[in-house]
Parts: structure tokens; C-alpha cells; sequence
């Protein structure tokens, strides 16, 4: 039984290799639907319907544990797939999001001023707004969208995706902490921190690696159906050029194929 993850493109990577450098031991199928990217501008029924597919092709392709690595997913999805898709369709999976690890770790020393920025969709849902202030309601949330920066990125165009950030990063100023809340984003990072030099940036891929071991430290009963093979898959609904040069950004002998 495989860990898989999923995100609508190939951001997830991202967050992929860092849970395959804290416990390379794992079986690891990722899936990323790069035919309906991006999923920031569409709606919450399109989004939902193409993450209910994924899930289905991660159960039925022997995934015990799921991780929606895709924000916006994860904001629009979540709820309803642990909640009432989950229990019907496969009662012994488990499906995690990277929200409240992030809103988490973007708490952390008693911040009031965390900035998100995050997809048309995310920022719509409010997910973020709505976690942090329930870990602190004193919390002060300046959410932006930033629609141009994942079709940048998933197109190698990095030198567009800088001036993106350099347009945005204004907003967040004031902030004491950033929540790059896209898993594309962390592909930026860099960028983000050059442009804020005072401001801790939050990064999913330096977290989610610590998150997933204290979360199977947690369930053992998830931890022992794992299987221990150091086996990696990486599939995507749509494959081309351009995608194979960003996931090789990650990983040098990537074999990324597309999902049948």
C-alpha cells in the first residue's frame, strides 16, 4: 500500500520530494492532473469533480493514505471527501490536506500578521482567513490571488514568474510571516524571499516532510499497512516537453508518464 499524492499539476512535486526525503522507505504513486490545470480559476463543482477522480485513481491503484498536496483542492475538497466521500467509497483510506499544517507553522512565536497568497479559488474560499483566526482570532490576514504565477511556472517561464512576484510581494510588506499557499510556489521561494527579506516565508515543502512523520508516529494502524519497497511513480493526466523539464527541475531521472 502506496502514500499518493495529488495535485492539479506538477507543484506537488515539490511537496512529493520533500515527504520522499524525510521517509524514503514508502511506496510513493503521485498523480497530477495537468490536463485541467489550472484549477485556481474554475469552480468549486469542477474543482471538486476532477479531485473525485484523482482520489478514485489513487484507491484504486492501492494508496492507503492520500495527500491533496494542491491548495485549492484541498480548500474546496477536503471537508466533503473526508467527510462524506471517503466513508462511502473507501471507509479504511485516509485523506490529509496541507492547510492547517501551514496555518500551523505560520502561527508559530505568536505572529498577528501572516499574508497568503494562493490561487483565484483559495483566496475565494477563505480557508486560510478562516484557519488562522481560529487559532488566533486577534490574527490579521492579507490574502492576495496571484492567477498568473502557476501557468508561469508550469511552463519553465521563470524569468516571467519573478516579475510576477516582484508585483505582488508589495502586498505583504508588513507582514511577519507569508504562507505560499500553491504548491507550485515553493518552486518561487527564492524569489520571494529576496523581494522580502524581513518577512518569514512560509514554504509547504519544508514542512510537510515533518507533519507526515509526526502524523504516522500518531496512527500506527496507517503506518504498519504501508508498504516499505523505496518504490516512486510519478503520473500525470497530461504529459508533454515542458512538463518533463520542470519535473526534472526536481528530480534529475524523473520518469513521468502519463496516467491511463
Amino acid at each position: 500500500m502506496k502514500i499518493g499524492v495529488f495535485d492539479s499539476g506538477l507543484g506537488g512535486l515539490v511537496i512529493t520530494k520533500a515527504l520522499i526525503e524525510a521517509l524514503p522507505q514508502y511506496d510513493y504513486l503521485y498523480y497530477g492532473d495537468s490536463a485541467h490545470l489550472p484549477y485556481g480559476d474554475k469552480t468549486s463543482g469542477t474543482i471538486l469533480n476532477y479531485t473525485l477522480q484523482a482520489m478514485k485513481y489513487l484507491i484504486a491503484n492501492d494508496c492507503k493514505l492520500i495527500i491533496i498536496a494542491c491548495n485549492t483542492a484541498t480548500a474546496i475538497t477536503l471537508r466533503y471527501i473526508q467527510q462524506r466521500f471517503i466513508p462511502v467509497y473507501a471507509p479504511d483510506i485516509k485523506v490529509l490536506g496541507v492547510v492547517i499544517p501551514t496555518v500551523e507553522v505560520a502561527t508559530e512565536q505568536n505572529k498577528t500578521r501572516v499574508g497568503v497568497i494562493a490561487t483565484n479559488a483559495t483566496v475565494r474560499s477563505q480557508i486560510y482567513t478562516t484557519e488562522l483566526q481560529k487559532l488566533n482570532p486577534n490574527c490579521l490576514v492579507t490574502e492576495v490571488a496571484a492567477p498568473e504565477l502557476v501557468p508561469a511556472i508550469e511552463a519553465n517561464d521563470f524569468a516571467k514568474a519573478e516579475k510576477i512576484v516582484h508585483f505582488y510581494a508589495a502586498n505583504f510588506r508588513d507582514c511577519q510571516s507569508l504562507i505560499l499557499g500553491c504548491t507550485h510556489y515553493p518552486l518561487v521561494k527564492d524569489y520571494f524571499r529576496q523581494e522580502l527579506p524581513n518577512v518569514e516565508i512560509v514554504s509547504q515543502d519544508e514542512l510537510m516532510g515533518a507533519k507526515l512523520t509526526d502524523y504516522l508516529q500518531r496512527h500506527p494502524e496507517i503506518e504498519t499497512a504501508l508498504t516499505h519497497g523505496y518504490k516512486r511513480e510519478f503520473q500525470v493526466s497530461r504529459s508533454d516537453e515542458k512538463a518533463h523539464r520542470v519535473a526534472q527541475i526536481l528530480f534529475d531521472d524523473i520518469n513521468l508518464r502519463q496516467a491511463v
